[in-house]
C-alpha cells in the first residue's frame, strides 16, 4: 500500500505530527510531502477540483485522498501500538470529529507558531520524503 502524507510545511504543528509519524512508523510505511511542494500536486490529482482540500493534513493512500480527521485517524491506524488504538475514534460520527479537527487547524499558527521555510529532512530519512 503507498501511503502519502501531506502536511503544511510552514506549521510547527503539522511538522512536530510528521516527526511524531516518523518516530512511530517503523515499518516505513508513511512517505511525505509539503502541501506547498510540487510533488503534493501530482498526487492530489482530480481530487482537488472535486473538493476543497485543507491546509493542513491530507493522506493519499492508493490514489484515495482521505481528509481532516479521517486522515488523521488513519495515520494514526498505521503507527505502533498504542496509538493504533486511536483508530477506534473513528466511531464518533465524523461531523464531531472534523469540528473539533478544524478547530485545532484554524489556530494551529496562533497556538503553535510557524516557519519561514518547509522543514528540511535529515539525509537518513531524506528517502520517505518526495520532492
Amino acid at each position: 500500500m503507498t501511503s502519502v502524507i501531506l502536511f503544511d510545511g510552514v506549521c510547527n504543528l503539522c511538522n512536530g505530527a510528521i516527526q511524531f509519524v516518523i518516530k512511530r512508523d517503523r515499518s516505513a510505511r508513511f512517505r511525505f510531502a509539503a502541501l506547498q511542494s510540487a510533488a503534493a500536486a501530482p498526487l492530489l490529482g482530480a481530487a482537488a477540483s472535486r473538493q476543497p482540500l485543507p491546509d493542513s493534513i491530507v493522506l493519499v493512500e492508493d490514489g484515495r485522498v482521505w481528509t481532516r480527521s479521517t486522515a488523521a485517524l488513519r495515520i494514526a491506524r498505521g503507527l505502533t501500538f498504542p496509538w493504533s488504538a486511536a483508530y477506534a475514534l473513528i466511531a464518533i460520527p465524523r461531523p464531531f470529529r472534523d469540528w473539533v479537527y478544524d478547530l485545532v487547524a484554524k489556530n494551529r499558527y496562533g497556538w503553535f507558531g510557524r516557519r519561514d521555510t518547509c522543514m528540511v529532512p535529515t539525509p537518513a530519512l531524506r528517502a520517505r520524503f518526495l520532492e
